[in-house]
């Protein structure tokens, strides 16, 4: 009767489900790089504009703008400081940034403003305003101060930088030494600088009173010249080439050569790459237990009559084990492992040297004594 044929015999191995499922794993993958390829040389999808009250993004600002009209505020969009000056005085300008624009330029708008500080020197837009070297970390804070603006809208998400002030200002929301919101009057009207604007921003606008300190410093009955950052060519684009980019001149058949080049060396590492077979169980060598082992030295130490090296190993052995315990370097002399012991363990210094550094044993019986006595030091020492 032959016996019946084992459970893993009949399992599928690794390598028969790899067979199996392989082109469904290929065509993942060429469907997953076609999706990449896709999103690296599609069109661009523009990019979020900070502050901005035309963009729905979380950085933008139109949730704030159209709050604003909804109260009757006039909000226009500008984007360099000719159309600025160009809408006339009365107005409320808001200085979005500061990094693209002249500040002496800017400081010519007579009026109100609330300028976001970006980087450098507040001297033309903010005369007498000074920046703290620090910069706060951004979080909810509460006002502090008595400016009706602040007071009314309570705390909100201010950081960035902070400042300290001229003579008459008013500070709000402090961070370290400084402010991180503070308005003063000007010649022109009042001037209102902020660490940061992320309170304005669609993310953050419904969070705490960030709505209410937004509205309360924009919305003063006066139109709201917005100034933000000029639009900016992409990165990658050729100057003289008049809105054209770097892959706009790309030949129409360069993206797609690419994608199916990467696809290619994909696959052919798949067909040629090196396969790993089945696992192979090998038998592990003889074990044999530590004590085997030293019974099997001993015997042949004791057949070959070599009491000499059994003891240099016994004492060898004892001495490297003390020495770090009796706070001795390695490379110490007999003279200083001697001294040491007998004071540790009261031993008789004579008795001790003889022990480690002696003549070798005569016989057996000698032999096992010495290690007796080397072991006694060693649980003494170990005791103390």
């Amino acid at each position: 009767m032959t016996p019946p044929e084992s459970a893993s015999s009949t399992a599928p191995t690794v390598r028969a489900r790899w067979r199996g499922v392989r082109w469904i794993v290929l065509l993942g993958l060429v469907v997953v790089l076609v999706a990449v390829g896709t999103v690296l040389f599609g069109p661009d999808q523009g990019e979020a504009r900070p502050l901005d009250p035309a963009d729905t993004s979380l950085k933008g600002s139109k949730a704030l703008a159209e709050l604003l009209r909804g109260q009757g505020v006039q909000v226009d969009r500008v984007d360099s400081v000719e159309e600025a000056a160009a809408k006339g005085p009365g107005r409320l300008l808001l200085i979005t940034s500061t990094l693209y624009f002249n500040d002496h330029d800017l400081a010519e708008i007579q009026g109100d403003r609330v300028l976001v500080h970006s980087f450098g020197s507040l001297d033309a837009l903010a005369p007498g305003v000074e920046t703290e070297p620090d910069p706060a970390r951004q979080r909810s804070r509460e006002p502090e101060c008595a400016l009706p603006a602040a007071t009314a809208a309570g705390s909100a998400f201010l950081g960035g930088a902070a400042f300290t002030g001229p003579s008459g200002s008013v500070g709000c929301y402090p961070a370290g030494d400084g402010w991180t919101l503070l308005s003063y009057p000007n010649a022109g009207g009042t001037t209102t600088v902020l660490g940061s604007a992320d309170f304005m921003s669609n993310q953050r606008l419904s969070e705490d009173g960030n709505a209410a300190l937004a509205l309360n410093l924009l919305s003063t009955g006066k139109p709201v010249t917005w100034l933000v950052r000029p639009d900016e060519p992409p990165v990658g684009r050729l100057p003289g080439e008049a809105g054209r980019s770097v892959y706009d001149l790309m030949p129409a058949g360069i993206p797609w050569a690419v994608l199916m080049a990467g696809l290619s060396v994909v696959l052919v590492a798949f067909w040629r790459g090196r396969r790993l077979g089945p696992v192979v169980v090998e038998k592990l060598p003889v074990v044999v237990r530590a004590a085997e082992t030293v019974e099997g030295r001993g015997q042949l130490y004791r057949a070959r009559r070599a009491r000499a090296r059994a003891a240099d190993s016994l004492r060898a052995g004892t001495i490297d084990r003390l020495t770090p315990r009796l706070g001795l370097y390695s490379g110490a002399d007999r003279h200083q492992i001697v001294a040491a012991l007998a004071v540790r363990t009261g031993e008789d210094q004579q008795r001790v040297g003889g022990a480690l550094y002696g003549p070798p044993p005569i016989d057996d019986n000698g032999l096992v004594a010495l290690a007796g006595y080397l072991d006694f030091i060693e649980r003494k020492v170990s005791e103390l």
